[in-house]
Order: structure tokens, then sequence, then C-alpha cells
């Protein structure tokens, strides 16, 4: 076997086993709801949400874009308001360096179940069901028999390659409890479990004869979060929060919190700022701190502006050497109609 297909193996393994591995992951999880949890499509008082991030956490860029809207299922005289969302949710995870691109489009439903006559408490439920395509690019290689001297790497190559693109189905459930009263302590919790089917995500392998080439399967992912929003005053109010989720032999945990600073009451002007940790575990079943998180958040009426980085940082401490991630995210609520808020916007 030649040394360049030796490294055209390595590569496609690196970005199939480090996407399952990794997964995609937000620093502003509720900026990306329907990337956290599809019982979260729809959670919120208004008409329609549009919302956008994106990460760049080197070698890895990460975009993803959802529309979801929200349908009051009302009755006549009834006083429990149920709800129902829908959404679509794009995602494209790339490594430019290599060729690699990963997208993936979903479905996502809800419905929410109003507890209380004030309809400030729901207990949702949600599924989403999608399609994923995963490329790669073989015109960055070059390979022996391709060189042709003075004009560089121009001749056809004879190697033998696997198929540089696929898909597959994807599917993911999920529950998510909200008490958002007008005053007083809110809290928001759910959890989630993506690729119920686990799928072959594997380049190499080979469906009509799966002895002739290698399988790799993407490891379902079981995330749980909660968030608390607690008034401290006048136009001030307190987020802790945790995250927690786990796909096959790898754990990571974010706690921290959020303040929120409401600075123009009339044009709903408010200053979002706040830091968390992530500690993360894998193979060998060590934790150790990752990142040490900020954000800060600016909310102008119905637009939402993020922005997060991710410090990375050892087991001792020291600031490694890899740059951390930087996050930013956009979001737009349309005829929003009510002063419950039933997803944290940040």
């Amino acid at each position: 076997m030649r040394q360049p297909i030796i490294w055209i193996s390595l590569a496609l393994l690196l970005c199939a086993s480090t996407a399952s591995a990794q997964d995609q992951h937000f620093t502003q999880f509720f900026s990306a709801p329907l990337t956290l949890n599809p019982a979260l499509s729809g959670t919120f008082q208004g008409k329609y949400r549009v919302a956008l991030i994106y990460r760049d956490q080197a070698p890895f860029q990460t975009y993803a874009g959802a529309v979801d809207l929200r349908f009051q299922l009302d009755r006549a005289g009834k006083r429990y308001k149920d709800a129902f969302g829908v959404g679509v949710l794009f995602y494209n995870d790339r490594v430019p360096k290599l060729g690699f691109s990963n997208n993936q489009i979903n479905v996502t439903a809800a419905f929410h179940k109003s507890l209380s006559p004030s309809n400030d408490q729901f207990l949702s439920a949600g599924f989403q069901v999608g399609i994923a395509q995963r490329n790669f690019s073989y015109e960055r290689f070059n390979f022996e028999d391709q060189f042709a001297g003075d004009n560089g790497y121009t001749n056809p190559t004879a190697e033998i390659l696997p198929p540089n693109n696929f898909a597959y189905g994807d599917i993911g459930l999920g529950i998510n409890y909200t008490y958002a009263p007008n005053r007083g302590m809110g809290v928001y919790a759910g959890a989630a479990m993506h690729h119920v089917l686990e799928p072959e995500i594997s380049f190499f392998y080979n469906e009509e004869n799966p002895e002739l080439g290698s399988t790799d399967f993407l490891h379902r992912k079981y995330s749980a979060y909660v968030n608390l929003s607690i008034p401290l005053g006048l136009g001030i109010s307190l987020q802790p929060r945790a995250l927690v989720y786990a796909q096959g032999p790898h754990l990571a945990m974010n706690g921290g919190a959020n303040f929120r600073f409401v600075l123009d009451e009339i044009n709903g002007f408010a200053l979002h700022t706040g830091g968390w940790v992530r500690p993360v575990s894998s193979f060998d079943e060590q934790l150790t701190l990752d990142a040490v998180v900020g954000m800060v958040g600016i909310e102008y009426s119905n637009f939402l502006l993020g922005f997060s980085y991710d410090a990375r940082i050892d087991a001792v401490g020291s600031q490694r050497k890899q740059r951390g991630a930087f996050e930013i995210s956009i979001a737009y609520l349309g005829e929003y109609d009510d002063e419950t808020v039933l997803c944290p916007k940040f």
C-alpha cells in the first residue's frame, strides 16, 4: 500500500472518528435550541423564530441555521392553552484544510402541554428526523503517480480510492419542562437523545459486502440541562445553568451563570454577560478542565446577538498551544407578544 493511501485513510478516519466522538456542540447552546433538544421547537411566545450560529474551532468550522414556528391550540373557553411547534434545522460542519464536510437537515416537531391556568408552565415532548451527508475532497491530495516533473502533480492517478460521498438517516427525541412566571424564579430543564439509530458513518463501509470494509457508527448522544432565572432586583436577573452530555466513551459538562441587565425596558434593550467552565472526560475516564468560557449578549426588541469565546485550558491550568473557539449567534423572534419566556435566550 502506497504512502499517500495511508495518509488518505488516516485523514478519512480522523474526520469520521473526530466527528463521531465530539458531535456538534455550541457554547451558546440555548442560542441554537433545535440542536440542543427537539422539544424546544416553538418554545417562545410569538409566531416564529429565526436563529443562526457560527463556531470556529480549528480545524473545524460549524454553521447552523433554524426556523421554527409556534401554533396555539386554543379552544373556546379553555384556560389551558396548549401549543404545537415545528421547525427546520440545517447544520454544516467542515474541515477546510482536508476538504471534509458534514451536512445535515432535520425537521423537528414538539407538543407543548400547558400545566397551569396562567399558561406559564409547560411540559413539552419533541422529535426530529433528518438526513445527513458526508463528503471528502480528493482534490486536497496528490499521489506519486500524478507527478509529471516540472508540471507538478498533473497526471491522473491509478490509486483505488473509497467513495467520498454518502448519506444516512438520523432520529432524535427530547422532553422539556418550563416554569416561567412573570414574577419569581423560572425553571427550564430538559433531556434529549440524538442518533437513536446509531448510523454507520465510515467512508470505508461496504454495505453490500460489510466484511470487505471497516465500520464506524455514530454513538447515541444523551444530554440533560437545567437553567434557573432568579430576579435579583429591578431589571437584573441571574441565570445559573448546567448542561451534561455523553456520547460513547466521552462526557462533557458545562456549568456557570449569566446575568441579564435591563437597560431600557421601553425599547426592550438588555445586556447579557456571563461565563462557565467545561470539564470533559474521554477514554481514560479522567475528568479534566477543557475550557473556560466568556459570553456577552445584546438584546434589542426582537433581536438577539451573542458572542462567546472558549479559552482552552489543560488539566493543570496552563494555556494550551492551540487556540480556543469563537462563536457568534443571532436570532429574531417574530411577533413576540408576551413577556413569558419559555426558553432562555442565551
